[in-house]
C-alpha cells in the first residue's frame, strides 16, 4: 500500500507548486523510505530492515556532509532553507531520501545478476547496483535543482541536454553507490534470512515509477526534456536485461 499511495502523490508533484510541492516532496521521500525499511524488514527480518536504514542513513549523512564541506566528491554545492532541518549540514530529507532509492536498487541489481557466475556475483551486483542507484539520480537531481531544493556552484560540464548538474555529480554518486551496495551487500549476507519472504514488487514499483514516472513528468509537465531523454536512455539496458532473463529457461 505505502508504494501504492507514493505513486499516486508521485503523480501530484507536476501538478503542484511552492508550499504544496514542498509537501509532496516530503510525502513522497518519508514514502519511499518506509517502503524499502519495511520491505527489508519483512522480507529478510528485523535486523536486516534496521540494518538497510542505520547503514543507509549514516552513509548518507558522512558522504553528504563531506560534499558539503569540501566539494568531493559531488562538486561545490549548497541547500536551500526549503528542505527543513539539518544534520551536520545535511537535510534529513537527503538520507531518507538515499534510504528510498538504494535497497531497491540492490533488489533489481541482485535479480540481473542471479544468472552470472557465483565468484563474480558479488561485485557484478555491487557494481549494477551503484549504477542504478547513480542513474536514478541523473533524473533527480535537475528536478530538485529546478525546484530550488540546492544549487551547483558550477554545474559545468555537464551531460549533455542537462545544463544544471556537473559530471562531478554522477561520478560522487558512482563511488558513493559502490561504497553504500558493498555495505548493503554484506549487511545482508550476514543478516537476513536464507530465503526471501516476500516478493519484491512494492520496492521495484517504487524505482521504476521514480525513474521512468520522472522521465515522464520531466518531458510533458516539467519542461525537463534533457533529463527525460536520459532517463529513458539509461533504463533501456535494464529493460532489455529483464526482458532476456524473463525468455531464458531457469
Amino acid at each position: 500500500m505505502p508504494a501504492v499511495l507514493l505513486v499516486l502523490t508521485a503523480i501530484a508533484y507536476p501538478l503542484t507548486a511552492g508550499a504544496a510541492r514542498d509537501a509532496v516532496s516530503w510525502t513522497i521521500v518519508l514514502l519511499g523510505a518506509l517502503v524499502s525499511v519495511a520491505h527489508a524488514a519483512v522480507s529478510r527480518g528485523a535486523r536486516t530492515g534496521a540494518g538497510v536504514g542505520l547503514l543507509t542513513a549514516a552513509t548518507a549523512v558522512l558522504f553528504e556532509a563531506v560534499g558539503l564541506a569540501a566539494g568531493v566528491p559531488y562538486g561545490e554545492y549548497t541547500y536551500s532553507d526549503d528542505l527543513g532541518p539539518t544534520l551536520l549540514g545535511v537535510p534529513f530529507l537527503v538520507p531518507l531520501a538515499w534510504l528510498m532509492m538504494a535497497w531497491p536498487s540492490w533488489l533489481l541489481a541482485r535479480r540481473l545478476t542471479r544468472d552470472v557466475r557465483a565468484d563474480r556475483r558479488r561485485p557484478a551486483r555491487v557494481a549494477v547496483a551503484a549504477a542504478v542507484f547513480a542513474g536514478w539520480d541523473v533524473v533527480l537531481d535537475p528536478q530538485m535543482v529546478q525546484a530550488g531544493y540546492w544549487t551547483w556552484t558550477h554545474p559545468a560540464p555537464s551531460l549533455p541536454g542537462i545544463v544544471t548538474v556537473p559530471l562531478t555529480n554522477l561520478a560522487g554518486w558512482l563511488l558513493a553507490g559502490v561504497v553504500l551496495m558493498t555495505l548493503l551487500d554484506l549487511l545482508v549476507a550476514r543478516t537476513a534470512a536464507a530465503v526471501p519472504r516476500a516478493g519484491d514488487g512494492a520496492p521495484l514499483l517504487v524505482l521504476g515509477w521514480m525513474t521512468l514516472g520522472g522521465a515522464l513528468a520531466h518531458a510533458g509537465w516539467l519542461g525537463l526534456p534533457g533529463s527525460a531523454v536520459w532517463g529513458g536512455v539509461l533504463a533501456v539496458p535494464v529493460l532489455v536485461a529483464l526482458a532476456v532473463q524473463a525468455r531464458r529457461p531457469r
